[in-house]
Formats: structure tokens, C-alpha cells, sequence
């Protein structure tokens, strides 16, 4: 069983492990924009709208000049609406438009625009740092996670992150739901990446079927 399982582990992870982050473009690092545009992909994310909207909505905040901040907070409402429009993100438009600035000025004034100095104030507790993302307009449980999951990738402390989707993929494919024995299976894989692959395989019935087919 072990042996069977690390092979569903490894064909799923060789077929559908990329990050939501590379998805969209986010070369990740432990620098304030990075970080930023991951907070703005986990929030588009944690809302009841496709993976693939909400990543190229992402990249039209991007491809807009908001991705940092301060020029966020400083973009008028309709900005905000135009991008997230020409991104597909149109049925939370309106709310997301006010709730991105919201988050921005707060980032500012708290955070000096630096996600980093919030991860300081939460001295390294995963359970702070999930606490402290939830004070963000729009960022909510669902949100936290998805950026903890992601992040682990250069906040290796925070690692192994695998949330409530993660373990529902694992479900699904015959896994363990237990994040420890998972990270066993999956040997030197990037706890990133083997989360994001388990989120695809909860999301997306077709993944799961493929990873199974392609391990049996």
C-alpha cells in the first residue's frame, strides 16, 4: 500500500505540481512585492469563482501597475474595477474594487507595505500569522490558508501547510489525510508544491482521474 500510494503521490505531483503562484506569474521571493501579489492571488482565490479567473485576474492586477501597495491604496475605485473586469472577475467586482484598497492602506499604515513585518509581529506562530492575514478586508479563513499554503515556499517555518482542500485531494485519490505521512510520500517534493497538486486533484475531478489512471 505505502509503495502504491508514494506512486499516486509522485504521478500526481510530476503532472499537476505548479504552484498557483507560478500560475500567475509570481516568481516568489521574501520581498515585499512578491509577498504582495500572492496576498491579492489568495484573496481573488478564496472566492466562489474559477482557479483560472482568478488567476488571470492576477495577472491583470499586474499588467494594471497594482501589485504593490502603495499604488493600490493610491488607484481610484473605478481603476480597481477595470482591471479586476478585464481579468473575467466581474460577478465580486464592485465589493473586491473596495476591498483591495481597504486591504492596501491597511497594509501601509500597519505593515509599512511589508508582509514580512507582519510574519515579525506574529513571531513565527503559523497560528498568529493566520490570525493577523484574517484582519485584511476580503481575506478570510479560506484566503489565510490558501496564502500559508503558498507561501511556505520562502517561509519554510510555515511548512508543511497542507490545508482542509489539500487533505480533501488526498481523500480523493486513496491518500492519507494526515500532512506528516503525506510529506513522507511525497520524499524531497516542496510542501508547496504537493499542496497545490492535492488542491487541483479537490477542485478538478479530471486531475484526480488522470493521477489515478496514470498510477495504476
Amino acid at each position: 500500500m505505502g509503495r502504491d500510494q508514494e506512486r499516486v503521490v509522485r504521478e500526481l505531483v510530476d503532472a499537476h505540481g505548479r504552484t498557483y503562484a507560478e500560475e500567475a506569474g509570481i516568481a516568489l521571493k521574501d520581498t515585499p512585492q512578491p509577498l504582495y501579489r500572492l496576498l491579492l492571488l489568495a484573496h481573488l482565490l478564496s472566492a466562489r469563482i474559477r482557479g483560472s479567473v482568478a488567476v488571470a485576474t492576477a495577472r491583470a492586477l499586474q499588467d494594471a501597475g497594482l501589485s504593490d501597495p502603495r499604488r493600490m491604496a493610491d488607484a481610484d475605485r473605478q481603476e480597481r474595477v477595470d482591471a479586476l473586469g478585464r481579468g473575467g472577475y466581474r460577478r465580486y467586482d464592485e465589493r473586491t474594487a473596495t476591498q483591495l484598497g481597504e486591504a492596501a492602506e491597511l497594509l501601509n499604515e500597519r505593515w509599512g507595505g511589508d508582509l514580512r513585518r507582519l510574519r515579525e509581529e506574529a513571531d513565527g506562530e503559523v497560528g498568529e500569522v493566520r490570525r493577523l492575514l484574517q484582519e485584511f478586508p476580503g481575506i478570510g479563513p479560506t484566503g489565510a490558508d490558501i496564502f500559508l499554503r503558498e507561501v511556505q515556499r520562502v517561509w519554510p517555518d510555515v511548512a508543511p501547510c497542507l490545508d482542509r482542500k489539500a487533505l480533501q485531494g488526498a481523500e480523493r485519490l486513496g491518500l492519507p489525510k494526515d500532512p506528516d505521512r503525506l510529506v513522507r510520500l511525497a520524499g524531497r517534493t516542496d510542501p508547496a508544491v504537493l499542496a497545490a497538486a492535492l488542491v487541483r486533484a479537490s477542485v478538478d475531478e479530471e486531475v484526480a482521474r488522470d493521477t489515478l489512471d496514470r498510477s495504476a
